[in-house]
Order: structure tokens, then sequence, then C-alpha cells
């Protein structure tokens, strides 16, 4: 693998979306990455976007973002279908990826792109932004034996409010829509997170929205050693994100934000995230307010990423492979259970 000019990494953002313009608001000013260029297929749409962000360089197709030479990676918030189609023709245009979740719509997909990885020698990311939140690493310095014994059971979940429901991706099935891409990836990534490894097989539940595409659902998650754990999403309710992670001496429980502040009047609407333990089996024993440091979990990712490129940290990235790896495998079963209504076990 090459190594890379030094810091900061330079970086291309493929697309314009609304989720794109966040990513460039939160990472300019970043030491250790700078947005370099950004391209859309209309030149003009990435000449204002270039302009109110302050990137040097706007591009009139991916394909011309692929081909500039002076960007040492790409960030890809295109829709969850166009994932694994655009991060293979960037890898293979020699160019690290930080990928948006979900990192495709299905196992075969997400093999297929860190196959492309390996061949190319460069690095693919998933990026759930709180994964790189200063809670995300408290949380699991929570999990110690000494503070919650083993871990048994936990629940969580993450849904919101879908709005412009005849325009919006997140309705559409050939876009890759849903609730369990859009909302459940989350969840389940924490759950992958805290129980380490892909469950046995899954029971999942959901409700259709006349567009096809799942509106809501839940899903439980068994484990070859017994363990369980629950998800749920949703794109019909209040937006809420919880999750509750109980061991045989203790709980945890956070609402594992993407964006985090120290107030309740961040510029940005972001808010602080609860983080508490509780060490002890009996509900007279008080919960600890954890306090971690906040900000931007896109700006946590981008510089997380550019250390690991610049590091050459095959060890991190191969064990976030794994996880959408993991990831993957368990949202293509917790799929095929809802549309069945049987138990499915996992393919691997």
């Amino acid at each position: 693998m090459t190594p890379l000019h030094p810091a900061p990494l330079r970086l291309g953002i493929l697309g314009c979306a609304n989720i794109a313009k966040q990513f460039a608001r939160d990472v300019n000013g970043s030491s250790q990455v700078s947005i370099q260029a950004v391209a859309s297929r209309d030149l003009a749409k990435a000449q204002a976007f270039a302009k109110v962000f302050h990137i040097p360089r706007a591009h009139g197709s991916y394909d011309a973002l692929l081909a500039d030479p002076a960007l040492d990676a790409l960030y890809i918030p295109l829709p969850n279908s166009l994932h694994a189609e655009w991060a293979i023709r960037a890898m293979q245009a020699g160019k690290h990826v930080l990928c948006e979740k979900p990192l495709a719509l299905n196992l075969a997909e997400v093999m297929h792109m860190f196959q492309v990885a390996r061949q190319c020698g460069v690095m693919l990311l998933e990026a759930y932004p709180y994964w790189f939140q200063p809670q995300t690493r408290d949380l699991l310095a929570c999990l110690s034996h000494d503070k919650i014994g083993e871990v048994r059971s936990m629940q969580a979940s993450f849904g919101f409010t879908v709005g412009n429901t005849d325009t919006n991706i997140r309705m559409k099935p050939d876009l890759g829509g849903g609730a369990l891409l859009d909302a459940g990836s989350y969840p389940l990534s924490l759950i992958r997170l805290v129980m380490g490894c892909a469950p046995e097989g899954v029971m999942a539940h959901a409700n259709w929205a006349s567009t096809g595409v799942d509106i809501n659902l839940m899903a439980t998650l068994f484990y070859a050693d017994g363990r369980r754990a629950q998800m749920s999403c949703a794109m019909d309710t209040a937006n809420h994100r919880r999750a509750t992670i109980v061991g045989s001496q203790g709980t945890v429980e956070t609402e594992y934000l993407n964006h985090t502040s120290d107030s309740q009047t961040h510029a940005w609407g972001y808010l602080p995230s609860q983080l508490r333990v509780r060490q002890g089996i009996a509900n007279s024993v008080p919960f600890e307010e954890i306090r971690s440091a906040s900000g931007s979990g896109f700006r946590f990712a981008a510089e997380a990423f550019a250390k690991v490129l610049r590091e050459q940290d095959m060890p991190a990235i191969d064990r976030a492979a794994a996880a959408s790896h993991d990831i993957a495998a368990t949202l293509d079963a917790i799929q095929a259970s809802a549309k069945t209504g049987q138990a499915v076990r996992l393919i691997h």
C-alpha cells in the first residue's frame, strides 16, 4: 500500500445530498482532513456546493472526481442502492473509501466490496458516525466484566417520522429504502459492537408501506451461547434512539447519538447524549452518569479514517470489516424473516 501524503487527508465528496452538506459543514476546519473536491452530475450544483463550503474544486460528474489525482480518499453519501457500485469504482481508481451506512444492500455486495479493497490495496470503512464518538469508547469501557459482569441481553431502537413520503428515497424499494436499512442498521451495528459477533438466527416482524418498503420492524436475535438481543426501527414514530444492555451484575443505558453537544442550545441542533451505568443487581443501586467528550460524529469519523490511513492500521480496518460483514449478514436474515414470517438462520 502506497503511503499517503502528509496530513491532512485530501478527501473528495461524491454527491451533494443533504447528508453531504452536513458532513462538509462539520468536517470543515479539521486539521486532519481537508475536503478538496466535490462532484455532482450537475456541474452548477457542485459549484454551488463548493462555494458554500469553501471547497477548491467542483466536478460535473462522478467519474471526474474518481479521476482527480489530487485526492487520497472519497466519502460516499449516495442512496443505499448506489453504495456498492461507486465504492467499487472509486477503489478501482485507487481511492480509499469512507462509505455511508448501510455499506450495501446485501451481504454479497459487501463481500465483493471488501474483495475489491484487498485487490486494489486500499481501505474501505463503513461510516456509522456514533461508532467514532468518544461516548462509544466510554460505553465499551462500561461493559468490562468488573462493571456489569457478563452481557446477557440487550435492546436497541431507532425511529423517526419520514417526511415527504411521495418523494423521499427512504420510501423507494429500488433505492434501498425502508426502515430496516435506513434506521435499523444503527441498532444492529450497536448490537454487533456489544455482542462481538453475529447471531445464530433471527425472527422478525414488519409492517409495510404502500410503496413496498418496511415502515417499521422489530426483530429478536438469537446467539449460539444463549444470549438474546432485540432491535426495533421505524419511519412512522416520534424520534427515539435508545439502548439498554443488561449484564449479570449491572446495566448500561445509552442514546448512542451520532452527533453530541455539551448543551441544549447547539447551533446545529445537536444535543447531549445520555450514557449511564448501574453497577449492581438491585434497583436501589443508583445509575452513574458518564460524561464524554462531544462533537460531530461526521468529523470524528473522518478524522479516525485519516488516522488509520496515515498509520496504515490494517487491524483496525479488519475489525471494522468483520463487523460490517456480520451486520450485512444479519440485515439479510432479518429481511428474509420479515417477508416470510419464519425464523431464519444466518448465512455467513
